[in-house]
C-alpha cells in the first residue's frame, strides 16, 4: 500500500456534489418513492494528523532525536554504498516491517513494507504483542536479506529481495533457530552466520536467564547447518543474574569481531552491552565499561526524560564515522507512561582503546546534536520527526505505506473512490481479536490532533463509523456517528480491558440527516484525550474532555506497540 499526500484541488466540488446527491436521495424518500438500499460503506473525505511536542529545534548542521517518532521499535540499519536502509518491528500490524531509505541518517522516507501480502504470514488471532519481532536487514552479493522472528506464527525466518522496496519473497523458515531476535552476519570470506537470543543450555537458573547463540547459514539455500553454539550465557556478569540478553548483532572492525546486545529488559533498566573476540565463534569477552548505552543511571525525576534505551545496531559511514540507531521512549509523566511507543534514536559511536561507546555513565541522550558528516538531504515529503502536519486527501488509488490494519485482511474491505476512502462496515469489531475495518497510522507526538470528515448512513443501530485512538484490542477510544432508534447521533466509546464493545461515555444528537458529512476530532495532550465533533467544520462541540489517556500507554495496556489513530467502521 503506498501513495501520498495531496492538498486541495477540485475536491470541494466533489464533496458538494456528493452532499447534493444525499439530499436528493433523502427528498426522494420523503416524496414516497422507493428508498435506496441501505449502505454499509463509510466514506472518509480526508484525514489530517497534526503534532507538536515543542521539542528543541536543530539548527544548521544538527539533527534532532528521535529520528523516527512514534511506534518504530527495534531498528536495524544497513548501508549499501551511500544509501542507508532501516527496518522496524510491527508485531501483529499489517502490512508489517516498514522499510525506510536515507542518504544522511537523519531524514527518512518509507519506501515499502517487507510483509505486504497476506499470504506471506498469518497473524490471525494473534495478540498485538505477538507477530514480527526485531527484524534485521542485510545485503550480500546483490541480494537484500531480512531475518526475523514471527512469534505465534512460525518462528524465525528469512526473506530476500533484489530491491529494498520489494517485492520481498515469501518467508523461508529456519526451524533450527530457536528464540527471538535473529540477525545475519557475512564475514570477509563470504561465510554467513545467524546470531540470536534463545534459552540457555540446560535449565534456566532464574526468570530472564537467556543466552546468545550462533549458527552457520547458507545464503544460497537459505538454510542453517552445523552445530549451534552458545556465545554468551546470561549476560555481561552471569554471577549477578542479568536478565533478557537479546537483540544481538555481530560486526567486524580492524580484524576483531564485536557482539553487541540488549540487556536488562525493555523498560527503564534497558541497556546495550558489547563483547569482542578474535574469532567469530568466540570466546567473547565483555567490555569492562559495560553498558555502552543506558539511561537507567540518570535521576528518575529529571524533566523531558528519554528512557529505556537499548536494542542498538551500528553503521559505518563512507567517511569512517560510526553511528548507532537504538530504541527509546519519551514518558509524559512521573509514572513512566508513554503512548507513542518505542521510537528510533540516533547517536554517534566513539571508539576508545578498541571498544565502542554510545553514552558515558550519567550522560543523557541528546535532543539535538551535531549531524553526521554526510551530504545534506532534502526533507522527506512525509516528516518523521519534529512538529508537522500531514493531510491525506485519498486522491491516489493506493494508500501511503504507513497505513496499517490489525492482522491480515481476509478480504478487500477498503478502497479509494472519487477522492475519498471507503470502508465497508462489517460485523467484525474492535475487541474481536480479528481484522476489523480499521486503517490506522501511528501517534507520533505526545501532543497530537487528528481530524476527519465522515459520511455514513447506519443501516441499523449497531452500525458506527468514525475515528479511533487505539493501543490494542482491549484498550481504545472511539468517536463516530451512529443511530439510536433511527435518530442520527455522535458518540464516544471507551474500552479499558472490559466489555468488547466498550462503554459509551458521551453521546449527542445530530441535527442533519443520516449520511450528511460530520467532522470528528481527537486531541491528545500527554495523558489526556479530548473528543469533539462539528457539522460545519467551524463550530466544534467537545463531547468528552480530559479522558484518561494512560489506558493507551504501554505500561497499562501491556505489550510492545504504541498508540495509533485510525479510521474505522462496523455494522
Amino acid at each position: 500500500m503506498q501513495g501520498g499526500q495531496i492538498h486541495g484541488g477540485a475536491k470541494s466540488l466533489m464533496r458538494s456534489l456528493r452532499w447534493l446527491y444525499s439530499v436528493l436521495a433523502s427528498a426522494t424518500v420523503l416524496a414516497g418513492a422507493a428508498p435506496p438500499p441501505p449502505t454499509s460503506v463509510a466514506r472518509f473525505d480526508w484525514f489530517e494528523y497534526r503534532g507538536d511536542d515543542h521539542q528543541p529545534k536543530p539548527g544548521a548542521g544538527e539533527y534532532g532525536n528521535p529520528i523516527l517518532q512514534g511506534f518504530y521499535p527495534d531498528p536495524s540499519i544497513l548501508r549499501v554504498d551511500r544509501d542507508y536502509y532501516l527496518v522496524n518491528s510491527t508485531f501483529a500490524w499489517f502490512p508489517g516491517m516498514p522499510v525506510f531509505h536515507s542518504r544522511d541518517l537523519v531524514h527518512w522516507t518509507q519506501i515499502g513494507n517487507a510483509i505486504d501480502r497476506p499470504t506471506q504470514l498469518n497473524f490471525d488471532k494473534l495478540n498485538m504483542w505477538q507477530g514480527l519481532y526485531a527484524p534485521d536487514i542485510n545485503w550480500h552479493a546483490g541480494t537484500f536479506y531480512i531475518v526475523n522472528t514471527c512469534v505465534g506464527c512460525g518462528g524465525n525466518f528469512v526473506i530476500t529481495a533484489k530491491r529494498p522496496e520489494g517485492p520481498w519473497s515469501d518467508p523461508v523458515f529456519l526451524p533450527e533457530v530457536t528464540g527471538i531476535d535473529a540477525s545475519l552476519f557475512f564475514d570477509d570470506d563470504g561465510s554467513a552466520w545467524i546470531v540470536h537470543n534463545g534459552p540457555p543450555e540446560g535449565k534456566p537458573r532464574y526468570e530472564g536467564h537467556t543466552a546468545i547463540w550462533l549458527q552457520r547459514f547458507d545464503a544460497m539455500s537459505l538454510k542453517t547447518f552445523g552445530k549451534p553454539q552458545v556465545l554468551v550465557d546470561a549476560g555481561t556478569h552471569p554471577e549477578r543474574n542479568p536478565i533478557w540478553i537479546e537483540g544481538p548483532h555481530i560486526f567486524k572492525r580492524h580484524g576483531i569481531y564485536y557482539l553487541i546486545a540488549a540487556e536488562g529488559g525493555t523498560e527503564e533498566r534497558h541497556s546495550e552491552v558489547v563483547f569482542r573476540s578474535e574469532k567469530v565463534t568466540g570466546p567473547y569477552v565483555p567490555f569492562d565499561g559495560n553498558p555502552i548505552l543506558t539511561q537507567r543511571d540518570l535521576p528518575a525525576d529529571r524533566p523531558n526524560r528519554i528512557t529505556s534505551t537499548g536494542h542498538a545496531k551500528f553503521v559505518e559511514t563512507p567517511g569512517g564515522e560510526w553511528w548507532a540507531l537504538f530504541l527509546g521512549v519519551r514518558p509524559y509523566d512521573s509514572a513512566g507512561n508513554f503512548n507513542t511507543g518505542r521510537e528510533t534514536f540516533l547517536m554517534p559511536v566513539r571508539w576508545e582503546k578498541g571498544w565502542p561507546r554510545i553514552t558515558d555513565p550519567g550522560q543523557p541522550v541528546p535532543w539535538v546534536a551535531p549531524a553526521p558528516k554526510l551530504p545534506a538531504a532534502a526533507k522527506p515529503a512525509v516528516p518523521t520527526r519534529g512538529a508537522f502536519t500531514v493531510r491525506e486527501e485519498f486522491s491516489s488509488a493506493r494508500l501511503a505505506p504507513y497505513w496499517m490494519m490489525l492482522r491480515n485482511p481476509a478480504d478487500r474491505w477498503w478502497r479509494t473512490s472519487d477522492g475519498a476512502l471507503e470502508l465497508s462496515a462489517r460485523t467484525v469489531r474492535l475487541g474481536d481479536d480479528g481484522n476489523p475495518s480499521l486503517l490506522a497510522r501511528r501517534q507520533q507526538h505526545l501532543n497530537a490532533t487528528v481530524t476527519t470528515e465522515v459520511r455514513f448512513r447506519p443501516p441499523n443501530d449497531n452500525a458506527e463509523a468514525g475515528l479511533v485512538a487505539l493501543q490494542n484490542d482491549d484498550h481504545w477510544y472511539f468517536i463516530g456517528v451512529g443511530s439510536d432508534k433511527g435518530r442520527p447521533i455522535v458518540r464516544v466509546r471507551r474500552r479499558n480491558n472490559d466489555a468488547p464493545a466498550g462503554a459509551v461515555i458521551g453521546e449527542a444528537s445530530l441535527s442533519q440527516r443520516a449520511g450528511a458529512p460530520v467532522q470528528l476530532r481527537i486531541s491528545a495532550h500527554g495523558p489526556r484525550y479530548d473528543f469533539a465533533w462539528s457539522q460545519d467544520g467551524r463550530r466544534w462541540q467537545t463531547l468528552v474532555r480530559n479522558a484518561d489517556g494512560t489506558i493507551l500507554s504501554t505500561k497499562k495496556a501491556g505489550g510492545f506497540v504504541g498508540s495509533t489513530f485510525g479510521l474505522y467502521a462496523h455494522e
